[in-house]
Parts: structure tokens; C-alpha cells; sequence
């Protein structure tokens, strides 16, 4: 039986590169950011039926696993909105060079981690 090569190319027969790893996270994070701000507005619903479904949810919340989950939301919306400034400056016609898209991809994933902390900073400033 001979080993044929497939007939159109797919992700088995291209290495991994940046502007890949970015495209796929930016559609994971679209989808989980839709997830998180129905919560986000389930949650904050929940203060028109009483204190106490409020309380619940804000014990959850201040909990490791909570505070885990408010991370990870917030690295989500941070990376989002840098693909997305991303693709609307590659919209406009920039930056499709093959050098510009990989240092575009990485200010994009190491920019959401630095935004995230940033705002884990100020956060805890607050609260």
C-alpha cells in the first residue's frame, strides 16, 4: 500500500507558528469570553432576588478556584482585545510580513499576560 500524500494541506503537514497559536486563541477566547459575560450578567442579576444568592456566588468568587476562574477570565478579554487590535491594524493593510506577524503575535500573548497582571495589581490595590 503506497503512502499518499493528502490531497489539500492541513494543520498534520504545517509546523506551528505564531499567527496559528494567536488565531486559535483568539477564537477559544471569543467563546469563552461570551460564556463569561453571560455569567457576569447572570451574577449580577442575582442581586434582584436577595443578598443571599449574591453572598453565594461572591463566596465562590473569593475562593482559590474563584479567584483562578477571575484570572483566566481576565487573561481571556486582555488577549481578545490584542488579537483584536491586531486584526484591525492587519484590516488596514499592515503588518503581513512574515517577521511583523510573528513579533505582532508574541506582543499579543505576552502583552495579555502583562495586561492581566496589571490588572491583578490594581485590583488588589482596591479591594
Amino acid at each position: 500500500m503506497e503512502n499518499k500524500p493528502p490531497l489539500s494541506p492541513h494543520i498534520q503537514v504545517y509546523r506551528w507558528q505564531i499567527s496559528s497559536l494567536v488565531s486559535i486563541s483568539h477564537r477559544i477566547t471569543g467563546i469563552i469570553n461570551i460564556i463569561a459575560i453571560t455569567l457576569i450578567c447572570l451574577w449580577i442579576s442575582l442581586i434582584f432576588l436577595g443578598e443571599s444568592k449574591y453572598e453565594t456566588i461572591n463566596l465562590l468568587l473569593n475562593s482559590p478556584v474563584g479567584k483562578f476562574i477571575i484570572l483566566g477570565v481576565t487573561w481571556s478579554f486582555s488577549f481578545q482585545i490584542l488579537s483584536e487590535i491586531r486584526h484591525l491594524i492587519m484590516d488596514l493593510g499592515y503588518g503581513f510580513e512574515l517577521r511583523t506577524t510573528k513579533i505582532s503575535g508574541l506582543i499579543v500573548i505576552f502583552g495579555s499576560v502583562i495586561l492581566t497582571i496589571i490588572f491583578f495589581i490594581i485590583g488588589k490595590t482596591f479591594i
